[in-house]
């Protein structure tokens, strides 16, 4: 039974959202239990890192999808309200920074409300100690608290993933790509990756699909590959913690494309454009293992070429891996470790 006899017309959720976490969604929920409808109303001044407006947007409608009719979404930056101003004719106002007083801030909303929105809430819901009165009082009436904030939550978002829903966190899991020539040693160094740094991998699809129909392969079923890859891993960051490892991309399904069709569909090459946040190259430093799959030594030279070829071109991080599993696990290690444990940029 909801706690709210008299439901208000139009309830509002003031904060930065950077990045939306379980507080969050609680208070968003009380909301809607006792509001009609309720505006959601994000920004930053500056924004923070990994948490821009078009993310911010994305987090929202993905946890409240079902609420999507009573919510009105709205994740706003100085561009934005500028724009908005254009089209009422109204003078635009910066937006204040994080760090200024209660007064600059409480002003500037009264006035975005007003003006560029248009809107006149008939409540406002909070939790956290730095909002007005009234929005203390309001947040009494919760059942439970969350206590967390976000800016707890940035300084290690890893360490406090539990604040958020994985629809959230999965945006702050690093994309790591293992390429290389066949019998590289790509999908022993993938699990070996995610053992040392207690996560998940994605084995090569493309791998299982060969099998499966016994190397009889068509350019349609390349197509199929790389999307069911990219699917894969979308799938599997909902399950990794801090990084996630994929045994290959949509590139090394273009190289194939290439070598064994001598053609590339434009709609492979985009597929192929998809970015990660590291990508280690495994040399071809022991022997070659033929498997019943792979063609031979000289392919797989030739591969190499082209994947160093490719990574040159877009300019992607990438560090290269030799020598024993547990070395190269070592030199992942070393190269996330040197840029602080974000391979972010």
């Amino acid at each position: 039974m909801s706690l709210y006899l008299d439901r208000f017309r139009l309830g509002m959720v003031v904060g930065k959202f950077s990045p939306l976490h379980r507080g969050h969604e609680h208070v968003i929920q009380e909301a809607l239990k006792a509001c009609e409808q309720v505006l959601v109303l994000g920004y930053s001044q500056p924004p923070l890192p990994g948490c821009d407006r078009i993310r911010r947007m994305a987090w929202v409608a993905r946890r409240f999808q079902h609420e999507s009719s009573r919510l009105i979404n709205l994740q706003i930056d100085d561009a934005w309200v500028q724009q908005r101003c254009a089209e009422r004719a109204l003078p635009w106002r910066p937006m204040p920074p994080n760090d200024a007083d209660d007064d600059t801030q409480q002003a500037w909303l009264a006035w975005l409300l007003k003006g560029p929105l248009g809107l006149r809430p008939d409540a406002m819901f909070a939790s956290e100690a730095y909002v007005t009165p009234t929005c203390q009082k309001l947040s009494q009436t919760f059942d439970r608290q969350h206590p967390v904030s976000a800016s707890l939550i940035r300084r290690d978002v890893h360490a406090h993933r539990a604040w958020l829903h994985p629809l959230v966190y999965r945006d702050f899991v690093q994309r790591v790509v293992l390429l290389g020539g066949e019998s590289s040693g790509k999908t022993t160094l993938a699990q070996a990756l995610a053992e040392s740094f207690q996560t998940t991998w994605v084995p090569e699809y493309g791998r299982q699909r060969w099998e499966a129909q016994q190397g009889q392969l068509s350019l349609e079923d390349l197509m199929d590959i790389a999307h069911i890859q990219i699917e894969t891993e979308e799938s599997a960051l909902n399950d990794a913690h801090r990084y996630l490892f994929c045994d290959t991309s949509a590139l090394t399904t273009l190289g194939y494309g290439g070598w064994m069709f001598e053609t590339q569909p434009e709609a492979l090459l985009n597929l192929a454009q998809r970015r990660y946040d590291l990508v280690v190259l495994c040399e071809p430093d022991f022997d070659f293992v033929q498997d019943g799959t792979r063609r031979d030594f000289e392919f797989q030279r030739r591969q190499q070429r082209w994947y160093e070829e490719q990574l040159a071109m877009r300019g992607e991080p990438v560090v290269r891996v030799r020598g024993s599993v547990q070395a190269r696990v070592a030199q992942v290690r070393a190269a996330v470790e040197a840029r602080g444990g974000s391979i972010k940029p």
